[in-house]
Parts: C-alpha cells; structure tokens; sequence
C-alpha cells in the first residue's frame, strides 16, 4: 500500500484526539498498574503510557505529555538538528579549501549517518516502546545497535584526522573500532542484555566502547604532542564529549536522581532523559571537534603530508 494511500489512517488518531474520541484520550498510569514487560525503573511512579498493541495509538502519544515526552524529543530534534547541519555544512565546507577532498566528504558522513542513525531509532523506539513486549524488546536491541552507529560513526573520521599522515594507523584502528563495534552489536541482541539487572552493565559495555578511544588518542599524543593533538583531532572536545558520556551513561546506571527524589523527576529531569539530552550535547561537542580538525588540516597539515610523502618517495 502507498504512502498516499495510508496517510489518512496514519493521521486519524490525531485528529480524533483533538476531537476528544474517548477511546484515544491522552492517558497516563501509575507503576502499579503497568504490565510487568513495561515494568523497568520503579523509582519512576507515574507518568506512563498503557500498552496500546497499535502503532497508531503510540505515535499519537506524541501529542500529550507523559514520561517518555523528553527522551522522544530530545533525540527527535536531536536528528533533525543533525541533518540540518549536515546540510549546511556540505554547502560550506566542501569549496572552503582547495585540498579538501571527497575523503573529507565521506568520514564526516560517517558521523551524521552514526549520528542520524543513533537519535532516529532511539526517538522512535521511546515512542513505540508500549505497544507490546514483542515491539519494545526488538526496538531496544535496534536502540542499542544505534548507540554502537554513533560511537564508531564518531570514531572514523576522528582517527581519519588523527592519523592524516599515516594510513596504515588508519586502518589499524579503524578495523580495531569496526571489530568492537560488531561485538557490542552482538551482546545488544541478547534477550538478558535488556533487562533491568543489567542495566550497569550496558552502561559498562558502551563506555567500554567509547574509552577505546584512549588508545588511539594515547598514541597520537606519543607521536605529535599533546598541543598539536588539541588542533589534529579537537582534542579538547574530544574530551569533552567522552566526559558527557560518561557522565550520563553513570547518571543511567544510577537512577539518580529520581532514586533520591520519589515522583519529583517522574516527568521531568529524570535519569534517561539526562542522558538523551548528554549524548546529545556529546555529538556537538565531537562535531565542533572534528571542524577545528578539518580547518587545521587544509591549512596547516595538508602541505606537510605532501612534504612527508615526496620524502618517502
């Protein structure tokens, strides 16, 4: 069926919720009355949305507040702001030096794909996630598989830049990052990997994954120096971003603050929500990173990477 043909269905909830149809009233529970598939962080006690079995009925959750509102907007907007800037900045970038090159073209949409990849999926599995046990469990494995998009898409053109001069580095770490990567995927689509006893441990394995970083960043220092690092790859920002991280994946893992303050973040300001808004926050910091990378390697580097290839040659 074409899209043209289903866009009535799709925006009829809406319309009979603005109508006030009884039987899609915006509704909210409590804890004690949510099924035990939907049941994940009990120091969250109100706000939730009733299993709805219809796509439908969840997108059109879209349209009241309860207490996924801000994980699905953060990330939502999150994407839109990232396909704006990746627009914008192909328009800007792409005749701003002589030397820059498809190359640059590519790694740099390796991020926003990682980027775009990573919000898109959260955003729309924190809005179809009480439709059924069936949906919310295969949408959280593809929210963390989106995770893992963002964290290597990050990674590419950082080691691309970090490594300007040296393809083999670039290589090595990239097949490094593509290898942990995958295996993270792996671990995400297992059934016990989603429950809430785990939920330190999938914190553990993503900043696992992201502090694989250090490596490469150790390694650049070692060769360039700390002050040429900060220019090469943004390094300031680089970290930055890894702080933000953590930040919010130990705020996920904790609960805080909701576990110290009953009811009070339930809509508001909770764990989850921080840590959307973090990850979002970490992405600009490592794209403003990877722009002072890209200026000081069409000013500065480029013409020493030839001098260092007409060398060797």
């Amino acid at each position: 069926m074409s899209v043209r043909r289903r866009l009535p269905e799709i925006i009829s909830p809406v319309v009979r919720i603005l109508k006030g149809d009884s039987n899609l009233k915006p509704q909210t529970i409590h804890w004690g009355e949510l099924l035990p598939w939907q049941q994940d962080n009990h120091y969250i006690q109100t706000g939730y949305r009733p299993s709805s079995l219809s796509f439908r009925k969840s997108f059109a959750s879209l349209l009241y507040l309860h207490n996924e509102s801000v994980n699905i907007y953060s990330h939502y907007i999150g994407t839109l702001l990232f396909a704006t800037l990746a627009s914008g900045l192909y328009t800007l970038m792409r005749p701003r030096y002589k030397t820059a090159m498809p190359t640059d073209v590519l790694v740099f949409s390796c991020f926003f794909i990682g980027a775009g990849i990573c919000l898109g999926i959260s955003g729309t599995y924190h809005t179809i996630s009480n439709h059924s046990p069936l949906v919310a469990r295969w949408g959280n494995k593809l929210d963390y598989v989106g995770i893992v998009f963002l964290i290597v898409g990050s990674f590419i053109p950082s080691i691309f830049y970090g490594f300007y001069c040296h393809p083999q580095f670039q290589k090595f770490y990239w097949t490094m990052i593509s290898m942990l990567g995958l295996a993270c995927t792996a671990v995400s689509v297992f059934d016990r990997f989603r429950t809430p006893a785990w939920r330190p441990y999938r914190a553990g394995i993503f900043v696992s994954l992201g502090l694989s970083a250090l490596f490469p960043v150790g390694h650049g220092v070692r060769l360039y120096g700390l002050l040429e690092m900060r220019n090469r790859i943004g390094l300031f920002w680089l970290v930055l971003q890894g702080l933000l991280y953590i930040l919010g994946a130990a705020l996920y893992a904790a609960r805080w603050p909701e576990c110290s303050w009953s009811k009070r973040f339930d809509i508001w300001g909770s764990s989850h929500q921080l840590f959307h808004i973090l990850v979002v926050m970490a992405a600009i910091c490592h794209l403003y990173g990877l722009l002072i990378a890209f200026d000081f390697h069409h000013t500065v580097l480029g013409a020493e990477c030839f001098l260092v290839q007409e060398t060797r040659q």
